[in-house]
């Protein structure tokens, strides 16, 4: 068992679970099955410059194909917690995605997740000990969807 390991009878157990880092031009997507996958991983990154539509088409097809029950979506705030334009941003894009799924959508504080993802990057052979502005958004959300499941072991409820 890993840290990201839920008990059986948690009600996200067996869940799978995509993370959202907002950003004005690419969407970072993570994903994880809660007990099945070993962690949450990386998925990847949809272009948010190209357009709503064009966004919410590719955001429906990934949450069908990956068979997504719960979406997590961070929400930056200043280290001491206060709310910039960018959270403002980021709640209105919460809100779209509300709107537009019936699927439950939680939110997360990233308050530092690009610079934890920075570091990891520049700690790892994967990513040739160097920052990849191509998966940077994608490790971002990664790092989102790890905090949300370290949250939820300490506090299980929905």
């Amino acid at each position: 068992m890993n840290e990201f390991h839920l008990p059986a009878e948690h009600p996200l157990n067996l869940k799978t679970i995509l993370a959202m880092d907002y950003g004005s031009k690419f969407i970072g997507i993570a994903t994880y099955c809660v007990n099945r996958d070993p962690y949450p991983t990386p998925y990847g990154r949809i272009p948010s410059h190209q357009g709503q539509e064009f966004f919410l088409r590719q955001l429906k097809r990934l949450v069908d194909d990956e068979f997504i029950d719960l979406i997590v979506i961070g929400l930056p705030h200043l280290l001491d917690g206060k709310k910039t334009s960018s959270t403002i941003k980021a709640q209105e894009f919460v809100n779209l995605i509300r709107e537009q799924f019936t699927l439950p959508v939680e939110e997360q504080d990233e308050t530092l997740s690009t610079f934890e993802a920075e570091s990891r990057m520049k700690n790892s052979p994967q990513y040739n000990f160097q920052i990849d502005l191509q998966k940077i958004d994608a490790v971002a959300a990664c790092v989102i969807l790890e905090d949300f499941i370290r949250r939820k072991k300490s506090s299980p409820h929905l």
